[in-house]
């Protein structure tokens, strides 16, 4: 990702910069406001995607993941859906956010209990300082809390995680299992660290149409306001006009054959996973490359569900936004 700072705008007439992104890592802001440049970026604006491909993650690799307790540490935008989801799921559910309250989030518990977790999703932000600092939060003390055989989710920022301490555990046979979509040093990868993981995807669990859409309207708005004009309007999302997709599914269904025909993960694995066995090209070239030419997913609103379901399995596929026919 282009980094937004002093080298790339020192002597340039831009006041304005928008990214239609959540996170902010990649923007100097300290920069952009000591010279008087307005910036604008989309929180929360792929966080039902991201949602859903911890879902459909966890759907494609972990036998039983219904039955198992889940961890969400980081409760903003993504966190909270994703907890949310969870919850309707009927998960054991567990919280760690520093910034929240009990009163706010009743699953709160210590970083050190949400470690116990036989699932932990990461979904905080990049940040290098402040009272709870996020970079390398989990780092060699925190792989080895994590019991044996849990499985360790990071669809947030890659500096999360430390990688020399991820590899010297791995090396020791003593590391969860992994679910990555974001790696610290991306694009530049290690060959062994993707041979390696349970799961491993180049940075695109927000990559959905849907999202898209709304970031760049996000950003199209702040512009608008900034400038003080209004354009046309301009719809931000795929229209529910669109004629959906049809899932056929019969009474032997699971929510798992439903979640996977709609987005299956495991083929982005693949193509990472194959653009990775040329050895001549460079880990950063192939992990960009695959990116590049990701085909956007449509959501799970952009599905619909024909046919005999199991009692009880189209509430649950309401709740995570498929169209159910009645």
């Amino acid at each position: 990702m282009t980094s937004i700072d002093r080298e790339l705008l020192a002597n340039t007439p831009i006041r304005f910069v928008g990214s239609a992104t959540i996170g902010t890592d990649h923007v100097d802001l300290d920069y952009l406001a000591s010279n008087n440049i307005h910036f604008a970026h989309a929180p929360g604006c792929n966080a039902s995607a991201v949602v859903q491909y911890v879902i459909a993650a966890l759907c494609a690799t972990v036998r039983g993941w219904r039955d198992k307790s889940v961890s969400v540490v980081g409760c903003g935008q993504v966190g909270g859906r994703l907890l949310a989801s969870l919850k309707a799921l009927g998960l054991d559910c567990r919280v760690y956010d520093p910034f929240l309250t009990v009163e706010q989030v009743p699953e709160l518990v210590s970083f050190n209990e949400a470690l116990s977790a036989d699932i932990i999703c990461l979904h905080t932000p990049l940040t290098l300082q402040g009272a709870f600092p996020t970079f390398h939060m989990i780092g060699e003390r925190e792989l080895s809390e994590i019991k044996t055989g849990a499985i360790l989710i990071n669809a947030g920022r890659g500096a999360v995680i430390d990688s020399q301490a991820l590899e010297r555990k791995l090396s020791e046979g003593a590391c969860p299992q992994l679910i990555l979509d974001v790696w610290e040093h991306e694009p530049a990868i290690g060959r062994e660290l993707l041979d390696k993981v349970l799961l491993g995807t180049p940075h695109i669990a927000g990559h959905s149409v849907d999202g898209k859409l709304r970031g760049t309207r996000m950003v199209l708005d702040a512009f608008e306001q900034w400038l003080g004009v209004r354009s046309p309007r301009v719809n931000g999302n795929v229209p529910d006009t669109l004629e959906k997709t049809p899932i056929t599914v019969s009474d032997r269904s699971s929510l798992e054959t439903v979640v996977l025909s709609a987005y299956d993960p495991r083929r982005d694995f693949a193509d990472l996973r194959s653009a990775f066995s040329d050895r001549d090209m460079p880990a950063g070239k192939a992990f960009d490359a695959v990116r590049t030419a990701y085909q956007l997913r449509q959501e799970f609103n952009h599905f619909r569900i024909q046919g005999e379901l199991e009692q009880g399995l189209g509430e649950e596929l309401v709740t995570l936004g498929f169209s159910v026919d009645r």
